[in-house]
């Protein structure tokens, strides 16, 4: 654990948090991604199989049951409680292009050919694309509310400061994982252009009437 480790699970938390507040005060679900929040509870079920069999600490345990819970009750409000106001017609990103990738590539590239490891590959490589569906329904619509945005930043900030986590592992431990790494450079480049129009849109309009930002070309990688 470093403070890197920390800060990083605290801003995936709070994006997570941030979105839920927003469905729950709003009634809402418009321009949220249901196939994203799909495949971040895909990420953390497949990722913590382990939970009561493999205890690391209070903290760990903790936190894998709050994202969990976090992913599902998302899930539930998007496709249950407020369904009427999901947008789906915007939400049309096709899955299987994500998917059949991610499981060919955890069965060829792994550290250890069992079906926890596999599994577990297979929620790092996945956690790196699931954010697609979201950013392309932000590309289609042409605008995001500002809750969104904000979320989408503390996601991205969440997987730089992981990437710190790893550096300074390395440099302290001479510990390195080429699977989490390379995967969590490639979730980072995603959010590169979503982060500079975070930084010069997102807050000139912070006032406006709708509470949108709009977007052009958000993606131009």
């Amino acid at each position: 654990m470093n403070v890197f480790r920390i800060l990083g699970d605290l801003s995936h938390l709070l994006a997570m948090i941030l979105l839920l507040g927003k469905i729950w005060r709003s009634k809402c679900c418009t321009g949220i991604s249901g196939k994203s929040q799909i495949l971040f509870a895909l990420v953390f079920t497949t990722r913590y199989l382990d939970l009561f069999t493999n205890f690391i600490s209070i903290y760990n345990t903790v936190m894998k049951v709050v994202f969990l819970l976090c992913a599902y009750v998302t899930v539930y409000m998007i496709y249950g409680k407020f369904r009427k106001t999901f947008d789906s017609e915007n939400d049309t990103f096709r899955l299987e292009f994500l998917l059949v990738p991610v499981i060919g590539l955890s069965f060829l590239e792994n550290y250890s050919f069992t079906p926890l490891e596999i599994l577990w590959t297979f929620s790092i490589y996945l956690e790196s694309v699931a954010i697609l569906p979201q950013l392309f329904m932000i590309s289609k619509t042409g605008e995001a509310e500002t809750i969104t945005t904000h979320y989408l930043f503390f996601l991205g900030l969440y997987r730089a400061l992981y990437l710190a986590n790893w550096i300074r592992r390395y440099q302290t431990e001479n510990f390195y994982d080429q699977i989490a790494v390379v995967s969590g450079v490639v979730q980072t480049i995603f959010y590169c252009d979503f982060f500079y129009l975070y930084v010069t849109k997102g807050r000139c309009c912070e006032n406006s009437v709708a509470g949108t930002v709009s977007v052009t070309n958000p993606f131009s990688v």
